[in-house]
């Protein structure tokens, strides 16, 4: 089986005030920032994720640059550094009708030195009579786009730009190395059992806090299968997330997320039901990676209740609704307790996530289901489902069905669809996706924006 690097992240670099949490904005097509005069606004790194005529990536607004001397900020030279080191590909932001300071200089200078793809973003031409792109090649970047975030100008050749040198469809890996990313939030356990799975110290076990800065990554043989951990830093909520390289261990913790077949999601049993742990759940279900709800340090509390276990396990199952097909294990790194029924969990899940089924059979099921529940619509147009194939190239489980009026299904179809398709075929521990196609319209259209298919 072959596995998916992960998805590209694009950085946006740039001195305060110069638009950046603007063009994030207008990429994701919506406010997840907040953007304001004043200098500064944004303070964390402000990450998401969306497509362009079917190429997958991240955008990652940094926070802006201020004072070094304020020790709510990072410096240019921290910010930058760990930009280049996070990020495939690196924005530089500055402003058309401005002076090019010392700043923006230092900025270019720094992102060049990196041999990643570094792209020159004037913002605000609207602001100026005339764009003339001799006037900003003294920073040394070849690649210049004039843009106008507030008026939605030069985007087009950005994103142009942008797809021609990051994948269409993931890469792939030939290896038959399993991927195991562990994640969750600060000091729920997550290197313990790191160090328990490896049964050596591989990483730094700390009651602080935020510890594990890095991916910390060991490689282990089990039923004859090469499984490579990953070991992550905490997911902190956005303002409990601090200056330097905490910003940026959120999105080593997504890469990790991507590059990975499988996730697990340590829980304290004492913190079951946070919403920040859901969080995760859903980033990795967006992702498309199996999961494994993992409650940890067990052995913290008191088992005289014979039925603890049943009660802790209906207390997630409701938490988590939203992931009904992830593992659970209760586990505790002090005592090694299930800590060889994760492996035995992630080969499951891994194997799950490689079946392939015959189209054939897929045909069959879907006409039983359909038969079983009709899909409903409006008066004069009901959907109608004709036909299903499995995407072949796709490293999760991903089906495209094609059918007529199937903007018109509702979501709790697609789910009742999930249910069934489960129920025949399986893929336990994994998300499912159905991608619905208009069967008039050309199966591969160019504009993902404008393409008659919706996804499940």
């Amino acid at each position: 089986m072959t596995s998916s690097v992960k998805v590209p992240v694009v950085a946006i670099v740039g001195r305060t005030n110069v638009g950046k949490s603007s063009i994030f904005n207008t990429l994701l097509g919506r406010r997840e920032t907040i953007v304001a005069r004043e200098e500064g606004t944004t303070r964390d790194s402000i990450f998401g994720r969306t497509s362009y005529f079917g190429h997958d990536f991240y955008i990652v607004d940094t926070a802006g640059l201020k004072d070094p001397d304020d020790e709510f900020e990072l410096t240019i030279q921290d910010q930058i550094n760990q930009a280049v080191e996070s990020a495939d590909i690196i924005w530089v932001v500055i402003e058309s009708d401005t002076v090019i300071t010392q700043d923006d200089r230092l900025i270019a200078k720094k992102a060049l030195k990196s041999k990643k793809p570094v792209v020159l973003l004037v913002n605000k031409v609207d602001k100026v009579k005339a764009f003339d792109k001799k006037n900003y090649q003294s920073l040394g970047i070849s690649d210049i786009f004039p843009i106008s975030a507030t008026q939605r100008r030069g985007f087009e050749a950005l994103l142009d730009s942008l797809i021609a040198i990051i994948p269409r469809k993931r890469v792939k890996q030939d290896t038959d190395v399993v991927r195991l990313a562990i994640v969750g939030r600060p000091n729920v356990g997550k290197s313990q059992l790191f160090n328990s799975m490896l049964k050596k110290q591989q990483a730094i076990v700390s009651a602080r806090a935020g510890t594990t800065r890095d991916v910390n990554r060991s490689s282990i043989r089990f039923e004859n299968k090469t499984i490579e951990i990953l070991d992550t830093a905490g997911i902190r909520r956005s303002g409990k997330i601090e200056r330097g390289v905490e910003h940026f261990s959120v999105l080593r913790t997504i890469a990790a997320i991507e590059e990975s077949e499988v996730c697990l999601l340590v829980m304290d049993i004492s913190e079951l039901n946070v919403a920040l742990d859901q969080k995760i759940a859903g980033i990795v279900k967006e992702a498309g990676k199996g999961l494994i709800l993992v409650v940890s340090k067990i052995d913290t509390i008191d088992d005289t209740h014979t039925y603890w276990k049943n009660d802790i396990s209906a207390q997630v199952k409701r938490n988590y609704e939203f992931v009904p097909w992830a593992g659970l294990v209760f586990t505790s790194s002090k005592t090694g307790e299930n800590v060889t029924k994760i492996f035995d969990l992630v080969l499951d899940i891994y194997k799950e996530r490689g079946k392939k089924i015959k189209t054939s059979e897929l045909n069959q099921w879907l006409k039983i289901a359909t038969a079983k529940h009709p899909p409903a619509g409006l008066k004069s147009f009901s959907p109608k489902l004709n036909y299903i194939i499995q995407e072949a190239d796709n490293p999760s489980p991903t089906f495209k069905v094609y059918g007529s009026h199937t903007r018109l299904l509702h979501w709790s179809y697609k789910r009742f669809l999930g249910r069934e398709l489960r129920v025949r075929f399986g893929f336990s521990g994994t998300p499912i996706k159905f991608w619905f196609f208009e069967k008039h319209v050309d199966r591969f259209p160019k504009n993902t924006k404008t393409e008659a298919r919706t996804k499940h």
